[in-house]
């Protein structure tokens, strides 16, 4: 049997649009399958931009409060902030006193307990009010903390109680050319980042209750759990440049006034203010963070 071939005409434009919808499926059909094999990394240090120095508005120094964490929380360097607020050595301050971040001078001092302080022009111009409750007298209420037992001043720091699970560590050995040394044992889980993160150090993840160290030799300016954000924190000052901070502890074991040796256990690795065991350390120039690995000896 014979086959009839018909001829159809071709129609120019329809084999044009023709050609068009293949090439755009083409094109949404790859698209499609990239999406679909991609992975999405998230990277949790930049979920939000670091916080401005304030450089406007003013702070008033609650109970528990020093001129040093006040200068830590807010960006400063501390001898800076005492100039500008005329405090001399060796910057004593008292609760229900203004501390200014802008020239002006003091007025009249809010309702006690409060903290007023007005962002700085790089950010968002609206002014943040937090009311603390007051007890019967008038005076702010202020969360308990766990503090370091009370020594004398001839008495050493008590010993750490080391986890009876993990073995007894000891500083890592060797120190830097400038003179730091490691400030724990353990894995490097977070890293310094200066592009506008919010890890202004690095993460040392450890066994619950292991000593933590001091990086240097200093003197203790801050031993509290009133900075946000930090859980129990110790604030060593090392001279008139550099500060380090040492964040997340679970027992303080040295106070504010006291001088500490490179390597004297200052503090139990835990979990305050954050989500797993591990110690968040901070080197401070001037009040501006810097990437501790540039200070620390090579492991």
């Amino acid at each position: 049997m014979g086959h009839t071939i018909i001829r159809q005409r071709k129609d120019p434009s329809s084999f044009k649009l023709l050609l068009i919808a293949l090439a755009v499926g083409t094109l949404v059909t790859g698209c499609s399958s990239t999406s679909s094999n991609s992975v999405r990394v998230v990277d949790r240090n930049n979920a939000a931009p670091k916080r401005p120095v304030v450089t406007t508005g003013q702070y008033v120094v609650r109970p528990g409060d020093t001129l040093f964490s006040i200068a830590f929380r807010y960006g400063w360097d501390y001898k800076a902030l005492a100039a500008r607020n005329g405090i001399a050595p060796p910057y004593t301050i008292r609760p229900g006193q203004a501390i200014r971040f802008d020239g002006r001078s003091s007025g009249p001092a809010p309702v006690a307990g409060t903290t007023v302080v007005t962002s700085s022009p790089s950010s968002s111009s609206k002014t943040t009010i937090i009311k603390r409750p007051l007890d019967s007298t008038g005076k702010p209420i202020t969360p308990p903390a766990t503090t370091a037992p009370a020594t004398t001043p001839n008495t050493p720091p008590v010993a750490p109680v080391v986890a009876t699970t993990a073995p007894v560590q000891v500083p890592p050995a060797g120190r830097s050319t400038a003179g730091w040394a490691w400030p724990a044992n353990g894995v490097l889980i977070g890293k310094f980042a200066s592009n506008g993160s919010l890890n202004k150090g690095i993460d040392i993840a450890g066994d619950l209750g292991q000593p933590v160290f001091a990086a240097s030799d200093g003197s203790v300016v801050y031993a509290g759990s009133g900075l946000r954000g930090y859980g129990e924190l110790v604030i060593i000052k090392h001279n008139d440049t550099y500060v380090s901070a040492y964040g997340h502890n679970r027992r303080l074991l040295v106070r504010e006034g006291q001088q500490v040796k490179v390597g004297q256990t200052i503090a139990e690795m835990g979990s305050t203010g954050t989500d797993r065991v591990k110690l968040h350390f901070e080197i401070r120039r001037q009040g501006k963070p810097v990437d501790p690995l540039q200070f620390l000896p090579r492991r």
